[in-house]
C-alpha cells in the first residue's frame, strides 16, 4: 500500500526482484525517434542549473545534435563551460567485444586527444561490463538532487542513423525511443549513476579517467525529489551477478545490496505478458528468448491480440515465426521512403513494450539473453493509463499515419494488423503507396 494504491489490485503486477521500489507521483512523456528525443535533451541541457550526467554506451566522436547545436561533446563542453557538473560514463568494450570499439568512444588516444583540444572541462570515467557483455545503459541526468531534476532514458545510441525525424524518410536509418521522467523515481537513476561512477572498472588507471575533479567520487542520494505527476514507475535493471559489492541505502533507508545480481527487466517482461488480458504492443531489436516467446505464446492462446514489431531485415527466430499460426498475431517491420523513393527498411532499435494500453516500459533491454541476463541494462517500467496512451498513439500515428486517440487498445492493435497485411502485399507488388510505414513481415 502506498498513499491509498493497493499494489495487489494492479492488474499487471510489480515484480520484487527489483533493486529500486515503484514510486508515485511521477510525470512522463514518451519521445519517439532521435531527431524529437535529442532535440528535447538538449533543451534540458540548455535549461540545467547545476548538473548534467550520462550514461553512453556508442558514440560518434563527430555525432550531430540537431538544430545546428554542433556535436554531442560540443553541447557538453558549452554545459562545463557555463559551470556546470557535466560528468560522463562511457562504456570500453574488453577483448571479447572489441568489435562494438568502432561505435564506442572508448578512451582511445584519438578520443582523448578530442578532449584535450576542444579544452574540455567536462568529467569521464570509462567502466567495461563483465567480459563478454556490455556496459548498455543509455541515461540522462539533470540538475541531480535537486526540485527541478529531469531524467531521460531508452535505447537511442549518439551516433547520425539515430538522429532521424519520425515518418523515416532518408537513407540508413534507425527507429528507437526515450523516455523524460521527472519526480520520485528520479532518484533511482541518480542512485544508478552514482553507483556506477563509483565503481566503474577504469577509475584507478592512468587511461581510465578525463578531467579535473573525475578521481572524486559522488555521494549517494539522500531525499526524493518532489511529486512531479500522477505515475506509478518503476526504474528496473539488469546487473551481472557481482558486479556491485558496496551496498549502500535508499532515500528512505531501506537496505540496498545487490551481489547477487538484477534480472528484474525479465522477470517484469515475463509478468506484464503474463498477465495481458487484451493487447500486446512490442517494439524490439531482439526478440528471441525462448521463455519470452512461450509467454506470448501462452497469451496468444488466451486470444490476446499481439504486435511485434521488429527489423525486417534482421534474423528472425523460427519461434517467433511460428505464432504466425494464430491470427491475433502480427509480426511486423517498417520501411520509410528513401532518397530515391523506393521503400527502405527501416532498423527498429527500440526496446519497449505496452500491454493493455494501461501498462509499458522504455528502456535499453532487448530481448535476447545478453540484456536480460548479462549486460548492464536498465527501463522505467509505467502502471500509467495516459503514458502508455500516449507512447501506443504516438508509435501508431507514425506507423499507420492514423489517429487511434479515439480507440480502445484492442481497436488500434486490429487496425495495425490489418493496414500491415495491406501494405505487405503492395511491398510485394513493388508498390510504395503505403498507408503508413508498417507492413506485415508473414505470409
Amino acid at each position: 500500500m502506498l498513499n491509498g494504491l493497493d499494489f495487489r489490485e494492479l492488474t499487471i503486477p510489480l515484480v520484487q526482484t527489483a533493486s529500486y521500489p515503484a514510486r508515485l507521483g511521477n510525470a512522463l512523456r514518451p519521445l519517439v525517434d532521435g531527431e524529437p528525443a535529442f532535440r528535447r535533451v538538449c533543451g534540458a541541457i540548455e535549461a540545467a542549473r547545476q548538473s548534467v550526467w550520462a550514461t553512453v554506451t556508442f558514440m560518434w566522436a563527430d555525432f550531430q545534435m540537431p538544430d545546428g547545436r554542433g556535436s554531442a561533446l560540443d553541447v557538453l563542453n558549452h554545459a562545463a563551460a557555463r559551470g556546470l557538473d557535466v560528468r560522463l560514463i562511457f562504456w570500453r568494450p574488453d577483448p571479447e567485444t572489441e568489435k562494438f570499439k568502432a561505435n564506442a568512444f572508448w578512451g582511445s588516444p584519438e578520443h582523448i586527444d578530442l578532449l584535450a583540444t576542444s579544452d574540455s572541462a567536462i568529467r569521464v570515467r570509462w567502466d567495461r561490463a563483465e567480459p563478454g557483455f556490455c556496459q548498455h545503459q543509455k541515461s540522462w541526468l539533470i540538475d541531480s538532487g535537486t526540485e527541478t531534476e529531469t531524467v531521460f532514458l531508452g535505447g537511442i545510441n549518439l551516433n547520425p542513423h539515430s538522429m532521424v525525424a519520425p515518418g523515416h524518410r532518408g537513407e540508413g536509418q534507425n527507429h528507437d525511443a526515450y523516455i523524460e521522467l521527472a519526480g520520485p523515481s528520479a532518484v533511482d537513476v541518480h542512485h544508478n549513476f552514482v553507483q556506477r561512477w563509483n565503481e566503474a572498472s577504469e577509475r584507478h588507471s592512468a587511461d581510465g579517467r578525463w578531467g579535473s575533479g573525475s578521481e572524486i567520487d559522488l555521494p549517494f542520494p539522500t531525499r526524493l525529489p518532489i511529486r512531479r505527476g500522477d505515475a506509478l514507475v518503476q526504474i528496473q535493471r539488469t546487473i551481472h551477478s557481482g558486479r556491485y559489492r558496496d551496498g549502500r541505502a535508499t532515500p528512505e533507508g531501506t537496505p540496498f545490496d545487490i551481489e547477487a545480481g538484477e534480472r528484474s527487466n525479465f522477470d517484469q517482461y515475463c509478468a506484464a505478458i503474463t498477465a495481458a488480458r487484451r493487447s500486446i504492443y512490442i517494439e524490439h531489436q531482439h526478440v528471441e528468448v525462448p521463455e519470452i516467446i512461450d509467454c506470448l505464446h501462452q497469451a496468444l492462446l488466451r486470444g490476446v491480440e499481439v504486435v511485434a514489431v521488429v527489423p525486417a531485415e534482421g534474423e528472425i527466430s523460427e519461434e517467433l515465426v511460428a505464432l504466425g499460426a494464430f491470427e491475433t498475431f502480427t509480426l511486423a517491420g517498417i520501411a520509410g521512403l528513401g532518397n530515391d523513393g523506393q521503400r527502405k527498411p527501416v532498423w527498429v532499435h527500440a526496446k519497449l513494450m505496452v500491454v493493455d494500453g494501461e501498462w509499458g516500459t522504455v528502456g535499453s533491454c532487448n530481448l535476447h539473453r545478453h540484456s536480460l541476463f548479462g549486460n548492464s541494462e536498465m527501463n522505467a517500467a509505467f502502471w500509467d493509463r495516459e503514458t502508455a496512451r500516449a507512447l501506443l498513439s504516438e508509435l501508431l500515428r507514425e506507423h499507420l499515419e492514423r489517429d487511434i486517440s479515439g480507440m480502445d487498445d484492442l481497436a488500434a492493435l486490429r487496425l495495425f494488423r490489418a493496414i500491415a497485411a495491406d501494405n505487405r502485399k503492395l511491398f510485394k507488388a513493388g508498390e510504395r503507396a503505403w498507408q503508413g510505414i508498417a507492413f506485415g513481415l508473414l505470409p
